[in-house]
């Protein structure tokens, strides 16, 4: 088997001392490169790559790109072998544009949407619209690759060797079109960068991983990323504008002198104009462009029907005709582990899974399913370990003041101590009831369901295991729910 090569400077980089090496692959890992690998030793939270340029260098790394930390870190090593050095100021832009060209290809249309909720579902049912118009279409994100081909993903939005070659291999397999999920860690760390993008979606901003982000404003300068520069200026910018920093977003997207498509249900050029709602789904009354349409959804939730618009807007910015991207609306199934019917007992109560993992996603989603219930809410919450802890008790009051019965249970607790986190969350729900083990708490839930009744298990969503110190337990919110409602009906054999 031959294998490829192609020249550092072909790249676009250049080595200090002019040495211009052929190079046989790309690793950001240095357990992964192999003789005449380029080498990424990137800046990280806790350790710099540079650290590792040793191990590249001994598995026989061609050449090294870097900051001029991680020049420094391995001084004495460079200085001792004939490795090509690249030395620059933002190796994390660069990485991600030596990707683009070391993997060459990508389906031909590319949308990516943002925001703090919703990225998931927009971008899956782009995938769904763009497939029921006959096109070959993924989407790539917190799920994974799905649609018309499949494959693993660790991140929602990868570092940029793995999103390439992702890319690429989807081009190869045939896929035309591709929905992505922008994520501000991705974005901040530039892994979109060298993406050709046709679109982009912003859905809405709200608090979350202040873990990473210094402060909100460091956290919307990684969104606004997505139109400040990584969308070209000849692309369109679909913008929920009923989030105020949706505002925000088109003032940027049209200072790069990008198109723009505004979705709201107050204005705008896709204008959500009525709503009603029944157990089953919801019917639609919007405008596009002053001509107004009515559709069916089988979404249960309020929101989705901005979702949706959102999506058919990203899919009418890339040529689609308006009619016909509207005509698939009703043939739109629910995302995985979003707003999910998990289960039904025997005297009609149903069970819902959803991801809804920060504060206004949680009272975004119960107060999306009140119009759908005719009796109580129930709520299971919990919040994950070694991340953003501000936001614990006010996940807990946002069940508690959206929900008429509230039970707080472990989410993934990591390596914190559980019964703290949960204390937190109780702290905005005090009247909540408090079950540590999540598979008791989804079956108290069920039991609590009378005829008419709902239950919301928040939290995990798609999510098939539980992080418990460094183990990864497996546990699947739908089929927990699945179990518990069989086991309280007398369905189990």
């Amino acid at each position: 088997m031959s294998i490829r090569t192609v020249s550092l400077s072909s790249l676009g980089l250049t080595a200090r001392g002019g040495a211009n090496p052929q190079i046989t692959g790309l690793a950001v890992d240095s357990r992964d490169v192999k003789e005449g690998y380029l080498f990424a030793a990137m800046p990280g939270s806790r350790v710099h790559g540079g650290e590792f340029i040793q191990y590249a260098l001994r598995m026989g790394a061609a050449a090294v790109l870097t900051d001029a930390e991680g020049a420094r870190i391995a001084a004495e090593e460079i200085a001792a072998s004939d490795v090509a050095l690249v030395i620059t100021d933002a190796p994390r832009e660069a990485l991600a544009l030596t990707a683009a060209l070391w993997f060459g290809k990508q389906p031909e249309t590319i949308v990516a949407v943002t925001g703090t909720n919703g990225k998931t579902s927009v971008s899956t049912f782009v995938r769904q619209i763009w497939i029921e118009m006959g096109l070959p279409a993924v989407n790539l994100g917190t799920t994974g690759v799905e649609g018309a081909w499949t494959a693993p993903l660790a991140h929602t939005t990868p570092e940029p060797i793995t999103l390439h070659r992702a890319l690429a291999e989807a081009a190869e397999y045939g896929i035309t079109h591709a929905a992505m999920e922008a994520s501000s860690h991705g974005l901040d760390q530039r892994r979109l960068d060298g993406v050709t993008l046709r679109a982009a979606g912003f859905t809405n901003f709200t608090q979350d991983h202040l873990d990473y982000h210094d402060s909100f404003e460091a956290y919307f300068d990684a969104k606004a990323g997505l139109f400040a520069r990584v969308l070209p200026e000849d692309g369109t910018a679909v913008i929920n504008i009923d989030d105020p920093k949706g505002i925000d977003m088109v003032a940027i997207a049209k200072a790069r002198g990008c198109e723009v498509i505004t979705v709201s249900r107050d204005g705008g050029d896709l204008h959500l104009t009525g709503q009603r709602f029944d157990a089953t789904g919801q019917d639609l009354r919007f405008e596009w462009r002053g001509k107004t349409y009515q559709k069916r959804l089988e979404l249960i939730g309020g929101f989705q029907a901005e979702n949706v618009l959102l999506a058919a807007g990203l899919v009418i910015a890339c040529g689609a005709d308006p009619a016909e991207v509207f005509d698939t609306l009703p043939h739109l199934t629910t995302v995985r582990g979003r707003m999910q019917l998990a289960a039904t007992r025997d005297n009609g109560a149903a069970v819902f899974v959803d991801y809804a993992h920060t504060p206004d996603a949680v009272q975004t989603a119960l107060k999306a399913m009140r119009p759908h219930v005719m009796g109580r809410l129930v709520a299971i919450v919990g919040a994950g370990g070694d991340r953003d802890p501000i936001k614990r008790p006010l996940m807990g009051a946002a069940a508690s003041e959206n929900a008429d019965l509230v039970i707080v249970t472990d989410d993934n607790p990591r390596s914190e101590d559980p019964a703290v986190i949960r204390a937190a969350v109780l702290e905005g729900a005090p009247e909540a009831t408090e079950v540590g083990d999540r598979a008791e708490a989804i079956l108290r839930g069920v039991d609590a369901l009378g005829p008419g009744d709902a239950l919301l298990i928040a939290g995990k969503g798609h999510e098939t295991g539980q992080i418990v110190g460094d183990d990864i337990l497996p546990f699947d919110d739908a089929e927990q729910a699945s179990v518990a409602v069989a086991a309280l009906d007398g369905r189990m054999a």
